[in-house]
């Protein structure tokens, strides 16, 4: 199914949701809609969960077991027949990590998107050049032509994000400044293009320098908080792990509410995107 192949979509998410409202709505159990399906209860939490593919038929007996009319039922197979579409970032994901195939639904739902990056330029404002460097240091397993592929997908991601408008707040260490990555040339392009980047809206960037204060965050991996504006789903948290390609995806309110906090901290005590600017300059 497609849903397998490529991650999520935010259609899917939707309609997943709504099945689970409208199954609460019926005052149906889950162990009741399953003895529907004929199925294990653990499959409509899956469904309900969206980690499987939407089947037409199964989605049918649901609503059906839920009291849908027939109108209401053609309306919502009409909506999963695009929802189980592969996601725009289909082409991509045999060099995607297995979390991100489920993240780019929630990043493409996103209004913004806060970034703690403790050592490196973040993800999302990096050059094509510096991204293929940090890939051939930290990734040195992959083909190079995998390794063009993830910068494309990279770039991508950029430009779809700028095209809906989600805004990018990011604090990072001095120290991806005084790292080199890839070369003076690379890191004179990439400093440019963090010169530019600050100057957009949708940008807002604090540069931690090496002589200040410990923030909260301090000894923390990278940390992204996905804040997402579609009611059906929730906000989301990336932490990356230790180990190339492994991050921990995390959406219960408590967790995210906590990294939320734990970033408007580390923004209160790291410089003004003002100062930023000076040191960039």
């Amino acid at each position: 199914m497609a849903r397998e192949r490529s991650g999520r979509t935010v259609a899917h998410l939707v309609l997943a949701t709504r099945l689970k409202t409208l199954r609460d709505a019926a005052g149906i159990s889950r162990g009741e809609a399953a003895n529907a399906l004929g199925a294990h209860t653990a499959t409509v939490r899956r469904i309900e969960l969206a980690e499987t593919s939407l089947d037409e038929g199964q989605v049918h007996t649901l609503l059906t077991a839920y009291g849908a009319s027939a109108a209401e039922i053609e309306e919502f197979l009409g909506q999963l027949a695009t929802a189980n579409l592969p996601g725009w970032w289909h082409p991509w994901r045999s060099v995607m990590e297995a979390w991100q195939l489920d993240l780019m639904s929630v990043e493409s739902a996103t209004r913004i998107i806060r970034v703690w990056e403790p050592a490196l330029v973040p993800a999302l404002l990096r050059t094509p050049s510096y991204a293929r460097a940090v890939d051939n240091v930290r990734r040195p397993e992959l083909s190079s032509a995998d390794k063009d592929r993830r910068t494309e997908l990279l770039l991508e991601r950029q430009k779809r994000l700028r095209d809906q408008n989600t805004r990018i707040w990011a604090v990072m260490s001095a120290a991806a400044l005084r790292t080199s990555v890839g070369g003076e040339r690379v890191m004179a392009e990439q400093r440019q293009a963090l010169r530019a980047a600050v100057e957009r809206p949708d940008v807002t960037l604090q540069i931690h320098p090496l002589d200040g204060p410990c923030l909260v965050m301090t000894g923390m991996p990278t940390v992204t908080l996905y804040r997402v504006d579609v009611p059906e789903i929730p906000d989301h948290v990336v932490r990356e792990g230790d180990l190339p390609g492994s991050a921990e995806v995390i959406n219960s309110l408590h967790a995210v509410t906590a990294y939320h906090v734990l970033l408007d901290h580390t923004c209160v005590v790291a410089p003004h995107p003002n100062e930023s600017k000076e040191v960039l300059s």
